[in-house]
């Protein structure tokens, strides 16, 4: 259900109903690229029903689903269809367009060609806790983060959340584990490994399947790089890769959950939705208190942490 993961904190307690956050999102709802847009963001039914509910809650927890339609034309396509109405003027005319009318050509040779473009298609997940004041995002970059972000502020006036800020940086945390080769209580350091060093040189340093308790992995620690991303599992049960701004990749829920889960996890069909959802919450919950607590616990708003682990 969840990929990636990028944590906030909800500045102050949720208190909108599901059926003002329905009505909200219904007016962004998703709609196709028009044949000379480039692009169109919206909201989508997390179930996948056609014209269903854009907002689902199970047990507790809301689930959102924004997707994001982009139509693009290859600039090479763009820039030869210009060169050629560009030899046109010149033919017929004996003088060359200038800067100004080569803009107005290029914008032009781009709304021809994109009726023509291929569309490429994303989407979102969106998980609010009320609980837990949490909102996560299934985001793998933080440009597509803004976007949703965006999208969701706009519909859910007056919301303001932050970025989560832990006591321990993650690039700290995650050097100190390698360096006394021994991760936090309830995690276990897997086999992939990206350290950058800090200096002018910006050398990077990556392990992939490959030990990372060893005399070299120490050696490249104390010499001053910093790990960026680090491979975990927690309890396990859950592995992902932890980055440096205290994302979480390439997450997977284990076979053991699955098993003990096995009656009720999902296959894709719209009675498993509710299972998947679940399962993946109550698993990502307490993986997230845990790796906090790791951090040495999140900083209170206004206040600075502290790089050193």
């Amino acid at each position: 259900m969840f990929k990636n993961v990028m944590v906030y904190r909800l500045q102050s307690p949720w208190t909108t109903s599901q059926a003002d956050l329905e009505d909200a999102l219904q007016a962004g709802r998703f709609a196709e690229c028009g044949a000379s847009q480039e692009k169109s963001v919206g909201w989508v039914e997390p179930r996948g029903h056609a014209h269903g509910p854009l907002v689902e809650v199970v047990g507790g927890q809301w689930i959102l689903k924004l997707q994001i339609e982009v139509k693009s034309v290859p600039s090479s396509v763009v820039k030869r269809k210009v060169q050629d109405e560009v030899d046109r003027i010149e033919a017929q005319t004996g003088r060359k367009p200038g800067k100004k009318e080569r803009r107005d050509l290029t914008d032009d040779a781009r709304n021809a060609l994109l009726p023509m473009a291929f569309s490429k298609i994303g989407t979102t997940m969106v998980w609010i806790s009320p609980q837990d004041n949490l909102l996560v995002l299934d985001c793998g970059s933080t440009a597509r983060a803004d976007e949703v972000m965006t999208a969701l502020i706009k519909a859910v006036g007056g919301l303001s959340v932050a970025l989560i800020n832990t006591q321990t940086s993650p690039a700290a945390a995650m050097a100190h584990w390698l360096r006394e080769r021994e991760a936090p209580q309830g995690f276990s350091v897997d086999r992939e490994c990206e350290l950058k060093a800090a200096d002018e040189s910006k050398s990077v340093v990556r392990y992939t399947r490959h030990a990372l308790d060893t005399d070299e992995v120490v050696q490249h620690v104390e010499q001053g790089k910093l790990p960026t991303r680090l491979a975990l599992t927690w309890n396990e049960r859950v592995s992902f890769v932890l980055t440096e701004s205290l994302q979480l990749k390439k997450l997977a829920i284990l076979d053991v959950v699955l098993e003990e889960n096995s009656g009720a996890a999902g296959d894709g069909r719209d009675d498993s939705f509710d299972a998947d959802i679940a399962i993946a919450t109550g698993e990502l919950s307490p993986l997230l208190d845990d790796l906090l607590e790791a951090l040495g616990g999140e900083v209170p708003l206004g206040q600075t942490a502290g790089a050193a682990a």
